[in-house]
């Protein structure tokens, strides 16, 4: 099945015209193009935003679709789930415990599945107070507040999330993508293309609406004979990074399919996708990739420390004291620098601090824990009774007390 999905151009006005922070906007920022990078951006793959762009912003919102919109990215994805009276709402997790503030609004519902809601219901709970004071008030969109974000150069990826949940769900989507203007708009442009984990959920969207592109999630890439068979009725393969291999993409290129990865947050995990020769990159950081890809600084209100390492799987408890999992902050400029109060925060929003006092000399590393420990010049403990950082490798973001993006790191 040839797929229809081209690049689209991109553009270094556009990713730098939405802000870097979390609070506000920064200041203009410093360009530093270099010929590596400009080669990069000549042979770039297909640049998604994940769940709108969920680094800079809650996730699966307007905000966030904004944000992958105005990276200049080619899509942005977005998840659809049937809410409780067969509403499409945007929306990734089972529960609402982790990105709203459900147990305000509805005691004992937070682990409730999120389809056991109705779309008035929905429409109360706060999606993105969780990210920061400055999206309060974020409601859990429609389907269709997607497609108002949505341009002819960004569109929109849509995944099917727990399709067991949403029984019909693949007829609800077709049928708003056949009939409602502006989403028609968007595959008249081939700028949608729908996506699952569930293969039987995207043999059942072939079926219905074989026109759309149509991608397959799996956490690894399957063997030829399998891949054979994924291309009777999809497009593309979506996987893990991490898990990727040249022969795994050798592999999807000669069963016709496209190969694309998620969730690819750093630079360097950008740049080791795209060396491996993928079509389709995801990513929460639309607007820092897009930077990048374009020879700009990635994070132009960096200050100089930067994320050296994270030790995710250390021997023994994750949470033992003195020695349990952290993460390594490092000076790289000639100057003194005062780490108090920066903020380490991951993929699913898990947040690690670094406590009053810390400043780093030239070249020196402070190692932020998340659990207990005797605090020291090089060891900040945040005491935590529960483990951060996914023992498979995890995305983590630093940001200054401002606000201010300061590194992305992925292992």
């Amino acid at each position: 099945m040839p797929s229809r999905l081209t690049k689209t151009p991109t553009s270094s006005a556009a990713a730098a015209a939405v802000g870097l922070t979390l609070f506000a906007a920064p200041a203009t920022a410093q360009e530093a193009p270099e010929e590596a990078a400009e080669a990069t951006a000549a042979n770039s793959p297909l640049m998604i935003g994940h769940r709108g762009a969920a680094g800079t912003a809650p996730e699966n919102t307007v905000a966030a679709f904004k944000d992958g919109r105005a990276s200049g990215a080619d899509f942005f994805e977005i998840d659809v789930q049937l809410s409780k009276d067969g509403v499409p709402f945007l929306f990734h997790d089972d529960t609402p415990a982790r990105t709203t503030n459900v147990e305000e609004v509805f005691p004992e519902r937070a682990n409730d599945p999120i389809t056991s809601f109705t779309w008035t219901e929905l429409q109360q709970l706060d999606a993105g107070s969780y990210f920061s004071e400055e999206f309060d008030g974020e409601r859990i969109p429609h389907l269709d507040d997607a497609a108002k974000v949505a341009t002819i150069n960004t569109g929109i990826y849509i995944e099917i999330k727990s399709p067991k949940n949403s029984p019909g769900i693949e007829q609800v989507v077709a049928d708003e993508l056949r009939t409602d203007a502006k989403w028609k708009k968007l595959v008249d442009a081939d700028k949608i293309q729908v996506l699952s984990f569930d293969e039987a959920s995207n043999r059942k969207f072939a079926d219905i609406a074989p026109e759309i592109e149509l991608q397959q999630l799996s956490s690894k890439v399957p063997g030829p004979e399998v891949l054979a068979e994924w291309a009777t009725f999809a497009d593309s393969v979506g996987t893990n990074y991490r898990t990727l291999t040249a022969q795994n993409v050798a592999d999807t290129k000669a069963a016709g399919l496209i190969i694309g990865v998620y969730t690819a947050n750093s630079p360097e995990a950008v740049q080791h996708s795209i060396d491996l020769g993928v079509d389709a990159v995801t990513g929460d950081f639309p607007i820092q990739t897009m930077r990048y890809l374009d020879g700009q600084k990635p994070f132009p209100a960096a200050t100089g420390i930067e994320i050296a390492d994270a030790v995710n799987n250390p021997a023994g408890s994750d949470l033992q004291p003195e020695t349990g999992e952290h993460v390594v902050l490092r000076n790289t400029t000639d100057r003194a620098i005062d780490a108090s109060g920066y903020i380490i925060r991951d993929a699913a929003n898990n947040i690690l601090t670094v406590g009053e006092g810390y400043v780093l000399e030239p070249g020196a590393e402070l190692r932020v824990y998340t659990g207990p420990g005797t605090n020291a010049a090089d060891a900040y403990y945040n005491g935590g009774d529960a483990n951060v950082l996914n023992n498979t490798g995890d995305s983590i973001a630093l940001w200054s007390p401002e606000g201010n993006l300061q590194d992305v790191f992925g292992n």
